[in-house]
């Protein structure tokens, strides 16, 4: 009965650790980078929609790295950018990259490290490696 119990408790204290593991809060740092991801992603698949609207393909670049001093004024030149305010994937975008923006600058301003400022790099995304199978 003994080894039982054992079990039984072994098995509540990795499920419990299992559940608070899984409830613990993102940090900045993870809502920045899932954020800036989610954005770089809307912004290849804009590109690519079959029914793109022209004026999409004049928008400024939209390749994301948190980890570039350079991304905020990225993000500023992207929300400002005057056309395709007719375009609702771009609007939605451009609010994504505001919300971005504003965490960057006010709620995680002092938790994130830039690591480079060139913007350079955030004109030729870097691709990432090929698996060889």
């Amino acid at each position: 009965k003994l080894p039982t119990m054992k079990m039984l408790l072994l098995l509540i204290a990795l499920l419990s650790a299992a559940l608070l593991a899984s409830a613990a809060p993102p940090t900045c740092y993870s809502r920045v980078l899932s954020l800036s991801k989610e954005i770089t992603e809307s912004f290849k698949e804009l590109q690519s929609s079959k029914t793109v609207d022209p004026c999409v393909e004049t928008l400024p670049r939209l390749y994301l790295d948190i980890h570039n001093y350079c991304v905020l004024a990225k993000l500023r030149d992207f929300v400002a950018y005057p056309g395709c305010d007719r375009v609702v994937g771009v609007n939605e975008l451009k609010e994504k990259a505001r919300s971005l923006y504003t965490i960057l600058i006010s709620y995680c301003r002092r938790d994130l490290v830039f690591l480079t400022d060139d913007c350079n790099a955030l004109e030729i995304p870097i691709s990432p490696p090929i698996e060889h199978s």
